[in-house]
């Protein structure tokens, strides 16, 4: 391994563990302490669907979060037992449910929110007018690989990174 790739690797590394990390620290702070990460991202995505999109489907939250109808029902079950999320059938198809969010699931949500908001605005604090669009260029790049990546089969990195230079 070069020594830039195993600065980048490091960074990635760091930096995703401490985000972690630090959102754990937020849901504790905020006196969610029965809540993992990884549910309040799905009450997340409930709240977001109810408020934007309006798709707050099963299915649909499933296709959203990128996991499957049975590791959402398992979610969305503990998360219903803690009074996050409630689940509804549909009136006039009963094999549709619908999840929305309580008081507690929605307060749980403004703090979250409240952190990524905070956390944006400590990086744009240390950040000058220079730094910031070469940040989010290399950011948007990595999000755009990533997501390419995941979503796509038998291609390599270096396929893709080639495409992604081609794109602009």
């Amino acid at each position: 391994m070069d020594e830039n790739t195993e600065i980048l690797n490091n960074f990635l590394m760091d930096v995703f563990n401490e985000i972690l990390k630090t959102e754990e620290r937020c849901i504790t702070e905020n006196h969610f302490t029965n809540l993992s990460v990884k549910e309040l991202h799905v009450i997340e995505a409930v709240c977001h669907a109810e408020d934007k999109d309006g798709d707050n489907c099963a299915s649909a939250l499933a296709k959203n979060l990128n996991i499957t109808g049975g590791t959402l029902t398992t979610a969305v079950g503990a998360l219903e037992h803690k009074g996050y999320l409630i689940r509804q059938r549909d009136s006039k198809d009963k094999r549709i449910v619908h999840i929305s969010a309580t008081e507690s699931g929605r307060a749980a949500n403004e703090a979250h929110k409240k952190f990524h908001h905070q956390m944006i605005e400590d990086i744009l604090f240390v950040l000058d007018e220079e730094e910031l669009p070469v940040f989010v260029k290399a950011l948007g790049s990595i999000a755009t690989f990533f997501k390419a990546k995941y979503g796509r089969k038998n291609i390599s990195a270096r396929s893709l990174i080639e495409e992604l230079k081609h794109k602009d």
